[in-house]
């Protein structure tokens, strides 16, 4: 992996947490992914024991165990592994931010606390403070996901004098809709350079627009080739091809979104397109339907996103 120290910019995937049948973590298959992910998808760079890894269904010691063997199986492939150490016990939070630097990760992010909520931002930069205080030596990033956790401070406001009270901040996974917050996140910080990481997948070129230095998501999985044409068409300014292929991601989000798309689902197509057994979610998330997996299937197939041939996920014969 790279330096602590380099920007997190480009594709990050949101990575998922594969299970067995019986609700175990299946360890066995997270080197096989880091493989899947650099050379068929082009993603170097993952975010482990987020909200599409279930990091806050999972126990302590599991969350350590994945990152410690994320860590393993990444380096000398993947550029950064990036460890959410968010949790409802700011003991909890700062026994997993030490372990992440002890164990070599690239740095640690952080969602607000969301039964007992913060409620202004003074008090979640102290929470935040708490975190990144026992991992100094990791880049710290705010997850801000405020659909999920209910906290509605808004990022551009936490940003504001954040180094001052975190040094080791670096910046923010903005995984929410609102433009006009982003938008300022990235005009009142751009002598900052901070990894202002855009989160909602299918809004990934209007974030871009408005200065996202990255993405992390959890279809950068499974469309991390596509979503890397984008980024390169954006590059080159290139704005009509890139819109393009954001209309195409967008035309099976749209779908999947219309049919129920969470977390199991996620899993559900990662299978179907690595042929990695994801297993179901845990418990309260119900594993996705057959039916589900079936219509993603044609859907992913009709996009040219799943060619015929490439099917590995069950029984071909389903689809022809």
């Amino acid at each position: 992996m790279g330096s602590p120290r380099k920007k997190l910019q480009g594709l990050v995937a949101a990575t998922l947490t594969p299970m067995t049948e019986n609700g175990e973590i299946n360890f066995s298959v997270i080197g096989q992914y880091v493989d899947y992910l650099v050379k068929e998808q082009g993603v170097k760079n993952v975010f482990v024991n987020g909200t599409t890894g279930e990091g806050l269904s999972l126990s302590v010691s599991e969350r350590r165990q994945i990152a410690e063997e994320w860590v393993t199986q990444g380096r000398n492939k993947l550029d950064q592994v990036v460890i959410h150490v968010g949790a409802l016990s700011l003991k909890e939070s700062q026994e997993l931010a030490q372990h992440a630097a002890d164990i070599g990760a690239d740095g640690i992010a952080v969602i607000a606390p969301f039964f007992f909520k913060p409620w202004n931002k003074d008090v979640l930069i102290n929470f935040l403070r708490e975190v990144a205080a026992a991992a100094p030596s990791l880049p710290f990033y705010y997850y801000h996901i405020p659909a999920l956790t209910g906290v509605k401070i808004r990022a551009e406001e936490l940003l504001d004098g954040i180094q001052d009270k975190i040094p080791t901040f670096q910046g923010l996974k903005f995984s929410d809709t609102d433009l006009l917050d982003f938008g300022q996140c990235v005009d009142q910080n751009h002598q900052r350079q901070f990894a202002l990481l855009f989160g909602v997948d299918e809004q990934l070129l209007s974030g871009l627009v408005m200065g996202a230095t990255g993405a992390v998501g959890s279809t950068y999985n499974y469309l991390g080739k596509k979503t890397n044409q984008l980024l390169e068409a954006f590059e080159r300014k290139d704005f009509s091809s890139a819109l393009s292929y954001q209309f195409c991601i967008q035309r099976f989000i749209n779908f999947v979104i219309k049919l129920g798309f969470g977390v199991a689902q996620t899993k559900a197509i990662m299978t179907l397109v690595s042929g990695i057994p994801m297993g179901p979610p845990r418990l309260p998330l119900q594993e996705a339907t057959r039916e589900f997996t079936d219509s993603a299937a044609a859907k992913l197939k009709s996009l040219d996103f799943l060619p015929f041939a490439d099917l590995k996920g069950g029984n071909l014969g389903a689809y022809s």
